[in-house]
Formats: C-alpha cells, sequence, structure tokens
C-alpha cells in the first residue's frame, strides 16, 4: 500500500513539473494575437457580448406570450364561522333547527353566536385551485424603447471588445518591448562589468607596482560596485517584467518564455514615417464610436421618459379547474373538479402625475444636451491625441537616430580615455567622466528603441489602426 501511495505522489509530482515546464515561443506578432485570445479583459470582453445578447432575448421575449401555472392547496386547521340572520328567514324556528342540523351547528357549541343569527360554516375543511394563465403584452411604448435599447447595449459591448484588443495590443507591446529592454541592459551590463572588472584588476596591479595612486583604483572600484549593483537590479525586474508579460498574455505569471523578436530588430522593423503623414478620421475611431453610441443611450432615454405618457394595453386568457373535499381525496378517480375559464384585456392610461413624467422628460433632455457636448469634445480631442502621438513617434525616431549615433562615439571615446588612463596620460576622473558618458548613452539607447516601439503603439491605437 505503501509503495503504491509512493507512486501515485511521484506521477503527480512528475506532472506537475512537467506542467512548470512547458514554454511558450513568441515573437511581438504572436504575443499579441495570443493575448486576444487568452487575455483575461479579452476573455471578460467576449463573455459581455454573451450576456448582451441574452439581455435583447430577455427584453424581447417581454412582449411575447407568457404562461404561467399555479396551483393553491387550502386545509382549514379551524374553518370560519359566518352569520346568517334569523329574522330573514319565514317559519325562523323550524328554519334554524334545519340549519343547524345541515351544518351540524348548534347555539350551544358557538356560544358567541349574537342572538337573531345562525351560525353556518361554508365551503369544505380542504380545496385546491389548479390554473394556466396566457398573457400578451399588446402595446406598451416602454417595451419598444427598451427593445431598441437593449440592441444598443449590444452594440456597445461589441465595440468595448473592439476597444479591448487595441487596449491589449499596447499593453503587450509594452510588456514585451519592457522584458526586451532588461535582457538588453543585462547583456550591455555584464560586458561593462567585464571590462571594468579587468580595468580594476590591471589598475591594482599596476598600484602594487608603484605606478600609479591608490585614487585611481579606489575610483574603479566605487564605478565597478554601483556597476554590479545595477546588474543585480535589472536581473531582479527581469523576472517581474516576464511576469508582467505573462499577466498581460493571461497565462500564470511563472510561465516559461521565450522571446523570439530582440529589441534592435523591432525597433528597426517599427520605424514607419507614413504613419506620421497619413490621415486622421475621428468618424472611424473606436472612442468616438462608442461617443456616439452614448448620446444614442440618452436619446433613448429621454423616448423612454416620453413613452410613459402612453397608454399600455395587454391581455390576458385563464383556465382552472377547482376541487372541494373535508379530506385529502384531490387524487382519487371519483373526485370531482369544477372548471372555470377569463379572458380579460387591461387598459392603463396615464392621466396626470403632478408633472413628475415633464420633470423626468426634462432631466433626459439635458443629459441627451450634455452627450451632445461630449461628442463633439471627442472629436477634438481625439484629432489631438493623434497630432500629439505622431509627434511623440517622430520625435523617438530621432532620438532613436542620435542615441545610436552617440552610443558609438560614446565607446570609442571611452576606449581612448581607458588607453590614455594605463599609457598614464590621463586621470582617473577622465576615465570616469568617459565611463559614466557611455553608460549613460548606452542606457538611453536602449529606452530609444523602446520608445520607437511603444509610441507606434500608441500612435496606431491614436488613429484606430486595426490590429493585423
Amino acid at each position: 500500500m505503501k509503495k503504491l501511495v509512493y507512486t501515485f505522489l511521484v506521477l503527480i509530482t512528475m506532472g506537475s513539473i512537467h506542467a512548470q515546464e512547458k514554454e511558450l515561443n513568441l515573437s511581438l506578432n504572436e504575443a499579441v494575437k495570443y493575448a486576444l485570445k487568452n487575455s483575461y479583459n479579452a476573455k471578460i470582453a467576449k463573455n459581455d457580448i454573451k450576456s448582451a445578447k441574452e439581455i435583447v432575448w430577455e427584453t424581447t421575449a417581454i412582449g411575447l406570450p407568457q404562461i404561467n401555472a399555479k396551483v393553491d392547496y387550502q386545509n382549514f386547521l379551524k374553518q370560519p364561522v359566518s352569520l346568517l340572520p334569523a329574522a330573514a328567514f319565514d317559519n325562523r324556528e323550524s328554519i334554524v333547527e334545519t340549519v343547524e342540523d345541515f351544518f351540524d351547528i348548534t347555539r350551544e357549541s358557538s356560544p358567541d353566536a349574537p342572538d337573531g343569527f345562525i351560525p353556518v360554516v361554508f365551503g369544505t375543511q380542504q380545496n385546491i385551485n389548479a390554473s394556466f394563465t396566457l398573457t400578451q403584452l399588446i402595446f406598451d411604448g416602454s417595451y419598444l424603447v427598451g427593445l431598441q435599447a437593449s440592441k444598443t447595449f449590444l452594440k456597445i459591448s461589441k465595440q468595448a471588445k473592439e476597444k479591448t484588443a487595441l487596449l491589449t495590443r499596447e499593453a503587450v507591446i509594452n510588456a514585451y518591448g519592457n522584458v526586451l529592454v532588461t535582457e538588453k541592459s543585462i547583456s550591455i551590463l555584464e560586458g561593462n562589468v567585464k571590462i571594468l572588472q579587468k580595468n580594476f584588476n590591471d589598475a591594482q596591479k599596476i598600484y602594487e607596482n608603484g605606478l600609479n595612486e591608490e585614487e585611481d583604483v579606489e575610483q574603479l572600484e566605487i564605478t565597478l560596485g554601483n556597476l554590479k549593483s545595477q546588474l543585480n537590479n535589472v536581473k531582479r525586474m527581469k523576472d517581474i517584467g516576464y511576469q508582467m508579460l505573462n499577466l498581460s498574455l493571461g497565462n500564470a505569471i511563472n510561465t516559461k518564455l521565450i522571446l523570439t523578436d530582440s529589441l534592435a530588430s523591432l525597433a528597426e522593423n517599427n520605424i514607419n514615417l507614413e504613419l506620421i503623414g497619413s490621415e486622421f478620421n475621428f468618424s472611424n475611431h473606436i472612442d468616438f464610436k462608442i461617443s456616439e453610441n452614448d448620446r444614442e443611450t440618452k436619446r433613448l432615454m429621454m423616448k423612454l421618459e416620453q413613452s410613459k405618457a402612453l397608454p399600455s394595453l395587454s391581455a390576458f386568457v385563464n383556465y382552472g379547474s377547482q376541487a372541494f373535499s373535508n379530506s385529502f381525496s384531490f387524487f382519487n378517480g371519483d373526485q370531482k373538479w369544477f372548471g372555470s375559464s377569463l379572458l380579460g384585456v387591461s387598459l392603463n392610461v396615464p392621466i396626470f402625475s403632478s408633472f413628475a413624467r415633464k420633470s423626468k422628460t426634462t432631466q433626459a433632455k439635458i443629459a441627451l444636451e450634455n452627450s451632445d457636448i461630449r461628442l463633439e469634445e471627442t472629436k477634438q480631442r481625439l484629432s489631438l491625441l493623434a497630432k500629439k502621438a505622431k509627434n511623440e513617434y517622430q520625435l523617438s525616431i530621432e532620438n532613436y537616430s542620435t542615441a545610436k549615433r552617440n552610443v558609438a562615439l560614446a565607446e570609442r571615446i571611452e576606449k581612448k580615455q581607458r588607453i590614455k588612463f594605463f599609457e598614464g596620460i590621463s586621470s582617473s576622473f577622465d576615465l570616469l567622466q568617459a565611463q559614466n558618458q557611455l553608460y549613460n548613452q548606452q542606457q538611453t539607447y536602449i529606452q530609444s528603441m523602446l520608445d520607437v516601439i511603444a509610441k507606434k503603439a500608441t500612435l496606431e491605437n491614436a488613429l484606430n489602426l486595426p490590429i493585423k
């Protein structure tokens, strides 16, 4: 038995390890497509559309026939007594005796009965009533408006899904780019640490031979310590970056990812000057469409308030059957059932509401006017955002070209200063300046590549470019 349990635990552990070792090889485009299907927000947006479709049918069903069944069962633990006036009958004494005998009630058994009245129990102790009712809405202005509103809500849910897809694309691009930045930073920092470690070792040997000052060695030691600290921090950020990317993809945060695109290639491939000169059409922008639907919602709300002044008409058909007994014999074959049927029409005409309906309609009109103002504001804002995104994208391309050139210059300057330092021509201060300049330019260059990728994604969203 112990051996069986041990084998079972080993199999579970191996399965767990295998699941943890699952890898995903993703390019940036593949990561975007993956997220559009699997991200948390994408799944929620799909469910919202399903829910909106159900709301449309729920609203539609209000105007369709409704059938309800009802069963009422009553068992009087003590039946109520009714009083019949004895004076209403001729030959009162004989009638009183007959009634008392028939209903098995006497004045002695009902001492509380006032004089001149006969206590009587009507009906049986138990009864059951089963009925079916068919109702049909014939006309209701609120229903017609509600049906239109539910369809508008479905359209809003679909547009929300489209908006979610655009935001998901931008989030994945930024997360993917941030991981590549940390990878590139680690590579550069490791190279810098390796070079600086060699410089420090060489400078220490030279100092031990009395050919330079201790300050030169200490200066290199400080710079080396700072670089190692930065490297350790970036390595920690790398793990967080991968987890953030997994979160945007909709994966468990510890899923192993292998990114097949490089930062440099993505930066080059994302340079597209045609985007800067492209025309912007706000009427096709998803945010403008959402604002239009918001206005349509406000219009329908005003129409709803107006429709409440209209009459409503509905009809119903009811069929029921009743059975009576002093014992529970309703399922016996000889039980008698008494049927009944009813046809009815209900007309509700609102006449006067002390101007409450007028007040609500006025509020709805004001809300519609505000939505018109918001719609115009959305036009201007989207145009401005598109112009701003184009400017920032163009600037990112210019900064990338400058940073690429500057990092090459900084590498040459640092190399020359290093040679001069070990030849004794320049001081440690000059080498420190050259090194700091190189490190800053390297970080600027890395950031400029990420900016090109991220700013293009922002511009694509601002222009509402479709996802390919």
